[in-house]
């Protein structure tokens, strides 16, 4: 059992250890217009982050980026309280800028953006004193950069995908890349459209049930400019997206229903609604990278500005059915616009970073920097200017990096200060009532610090700790509706929200960038949390602070090479590894618990399987499986069915030399995925809702590298490995 034990550790290590190219073959480096490049790996395990690459697997990016996170192992996405990646809420970030939205309206901004477009994802676990302290317990930042090349060169990426449940749906991806360099500047444009068909069912207790019919329109453009200027870099952005969404819905139930000016009765109702949601967010940056001899030695300068309108109207076009105490019928035809719903968002910020060697012990580093950042945030309803929120922050940061032997340490600290004020004209019951938002003026401090030991070439240990803050989303304290409400469904949110401070502890153990093993816990004051609950015959959507809560969170990551039951340890050793050309299967598992004060919540666990085959005639079969375990008490709600529970299955093959890809695909085969939960409110009635999307779908995707005329033309490096601010080096903006 023992040499069993041993002989699949050691295995696993050659495996991750065997993407890397070997010892032998040449470093990366150009001759005569030829290009070797470093192999990719699908999955990293770093010291502060996980990184998943995005766009050499077509499991991850045969659809929207929603669907493609989902699949990523350890993350739970859910619509009743976003995303968790490991234990720790997740800030979503966009080429290293926070998107600034959460649930519902990140959820339709992802499904807008096609995974083809995404380079890659990295989960930053430990945030550095050089994140934002605002970056709460963990910040997923997705990449959509790739490098400009010294040439003009183009990629067309397209996909189509079919559900059919009721009745047949469609959705469609189309995106092209465009990008070249010349002696002056490089320039790259990324244009793209997503349209997606789709079904949601839902149940809420026995008060209702509701057929949704989806339709989704997402567009974008990406554009960037560098101009090489010496050693420094003049780096311009512009990007642009736009959502249009419309939600039909059919619904009966039971409700409290106004029969007259003055009385309200039970009635049992039938009714037909339309919603639209129009949504555009433009972002301009410029950004200065002054450089020196010394490539560790760094200044930035970064201007950005994002802007981002929103619309949502829903319409009723007919409310009918009989009151409960005498049968008598009632019918309520639709008024225009029942919601007319707007908001608008404004952020600025200008930032600035330096790096340099230092001497201390064996050899270290110090960074500085600062940030100032201005938020203004308004929501209207039906012409009433109901919320005005007004945000200031600035912040500087100072952090040292040494090396003592074999030990890493790291030792930062981040202040900032905050003033948060505003305006809210609209109590919990729609009373036009004019109240100055609670105020956030204050300032803080947020250490960070890490030991690592590194036990030998790869393999380290470390422990990590650091404090941050995360402020509440705009959409939870947009007290305006920008979801499907029903007649006996009242959804808000809290303009009184207060910020969440989090203290965060981990110890890992990692082997060769893909195994790993690691315990971590993070204590929150004021977490916000999403409750529903049930008085009478309505139902009530809110967000709340939770005084005191601890997340506990234990995971583990073993990639299993198939060679192990057909080789011995000897031959494996000398085989040339390619990941390409294995057959293998990586295996994650996590346990989870929500620890709140007053609530029984249970744990669960968190499975993840992904296993690569090589058929014949060069086809490559991916299989990947998640499930979670049920009764899981997941904040103010617990699981009567798995969150997670659906096999994907993704066939690819190359054609042309490697320059074209093509991959059929099916997800959720078995129809699995579903939403079954019931709410655990602090006051009021359990609620047990229930949705369900048509996740299982079938589809087809294309990638194609358009041919460039230029014979000696060889696809630029764009190696996985370029996390650190100081390797950025492509015309859209690097993860931060």
């Amino acid at each position: 059992m023992k040499k069993t034990i041993f002989a699949l550790s050691l295995i696993s290590s050659v495996f991750v250890f065997s993407q890397e190219k070997s010892n032998n073959q040449p470093k990366e480096k150009q001759i005569d217009g030829v290009v070797i490049t470093k192999t990719k790996k699908a999955v990293e395990q770093k010291a502060d982050r996980t990184i998943f690459d995005f766009s050499e697997q077509p499991q991850l990016n045969n659809g929207n980026v929603l669907e493609g996170i989902k699949k990523l192992p350890g993350l739970v996405a859910t619509d009743i309280a976003g995303m968790m990646y490991q234990g720790k809420m997740l800030d979503v970030y966009l080429n290293g800028r926070p998107l600034n939205i959460t649930s519902n309206e990140l959820n339709s901004f992802l499904e807008g953006m096609p995974a083809n477009s995404v380079e890659r994802i990295e989960v930053v676990t430990q945030p550095g004193a050089e994140f934002p302290a605002t970056s709460g317990g963990a910040i997923m930042n997705i990449i959509t950069n790739k490098n400009a090349n010294k040439y003009l060169t183009a990629t067309y990426s397209g996909n189509y995908s079919f559900s059919n449940y009721d009745k047949y749906r469609n959705r469609t991806t189309n995106s092209i890349n465009l990008n070249a360099r010349n002696k002056l500047f490089g320039w790259q444009l990324n244009v793209g459209q997503n349209y997606r068909e789709s079904m949601m069912n839902t149940q809420q207790d026995n008060l209702l049930n509701s057929n949704t019919d989806r339709y989704g329109r997402g567009y974008f453009a990406k554009s960037g400019v560098t101009f090489e200027l010496g050693q420094d870099r003049l780096l311009l952005n512009y990007d642009i997206y736009h959502n249009n969404n419309d939600n039909y819905t059919l619904s009966k139930g039971i409700a409290d229903i106004l029969a007259s000016s003055s009385t309200i009765r039970e009635a049992i109702f039938e009714s037909s609604d339309a919603a639209r949601t129009n949504s555009l967010r433009q972002e301009a940056v410029v950004t200065y990278q002054k450089r020196f001899a010394d490539k560790s030695q760094k200044l930035d300068f970064q201007l950005g500005y994002t802007k981002s309108n929103s619309k949502f109207l829903q319409d009723n076009f007919y409310r009918k059915g009989n009151f409960t105490d005498d049968g008598a019928p009632f019918f309520q035809p639709g008024a225009n616009d029942l919601l007319n719903n707007k908001s608008d968002m404004r952020i600025a910020n200008f930032k600035v970073d330096y790096a340099q060697p230092i001497k201390l012990l064996d050899g270290g580093k110090v960074s500085a920097g600062g940030l100032y950042e201005r938020q203004d945030y308004d929501t209207e309803s039906k012409g009433l200017t109901n919320l005005e929120y007004h945000r200031q922050t600035a912040s500087t940061y100072l952090e040292f990096q040494a090396k003592l032997k074999k030990f890493d340490f790291t030792l930062g600290a981040r202040a900032e200060n905050y003033d948060i004020y505003g305006i809210t004209r609209k109590d919990s019951l729609g009373t036009v009532v004019q109240k100055d938002l609670v105020p956030f003026n204050k300032f803080k401090l947020f250490p960070n610090a890490s030991v690592q030991y590194n036990l030998m070439n790869q393999v380290y240990v470390a422990a990590n700790y650091n404090r941050k803050i995360s402020l509440p989303s705009i959409s939870a304290l947009n007290p305006n509706n920008t979801t499907f409400a029903g007649p006996n469904t009242q959804i808000s949110g809290n303009p009184y929200l207060q910020p969440t401070i989090f203290d965060n502890y981990e110890l890992k153990i990692s082997a060769f960038d893909y195994a790993f093993i690691g315990y971590s816990v993070s204590s929150a004051s004021n977490q916000v949390a999403q409750i529903i609950r049930k008085e009478g015959k309505n139902l009530y959507n809110e967000q709340i602070n939770i005084s005191n809560m601890k997340i506990h969170n234990f995971n583990v990551g073993l990639p299993v090479p198939f060679q192990i039951f057909t080789k011995s340890i000897s031959e494996i050793m000398k085989s040339n590894f390619n990941p390409d050309k294995m057959n293998f299967m990586y295996i994650y598992a996590g346990y989870q618990k929500h620890d709140i004060d007053n609530l029984n919540n249970k744990g669960f666990w968190i499975f993840n399987i992904m296993t690569q085959l090589l058929l014949p005639k060069d086809i490559k079969l991916t299989a990947n499986y998640s499930y979670l375990t049920r009764k899981a008490g997941y904040f103010y709600f617990t699981a009567e069915k798995p969150f997670n529970n659906n096999l994907d299955i993704t066939l690819t093959k190359k054609f042309m030399n490697n320059r074209l890809t093509v991959s059929v695909f099916a997800n959720d085969i078995f129809n699995g995925q579903v939403m079954q939960v019931s709410s655990n409110p602090p006051s009021g009635e359990s609620v047990m809702l229930r949705s369900k999307y048509d996740s299982r779908n079938f589809g087809i995707s294309i990638n194609y590298k358009i041919p460039t005329k230029n014979k000696l033309a060889k696809e630029d490096p764009n190696i996985l490995n370029q996390t650190k601010k100081e390797d950025n080096g492509g015309v859209m903006q690097q993860g931060q």
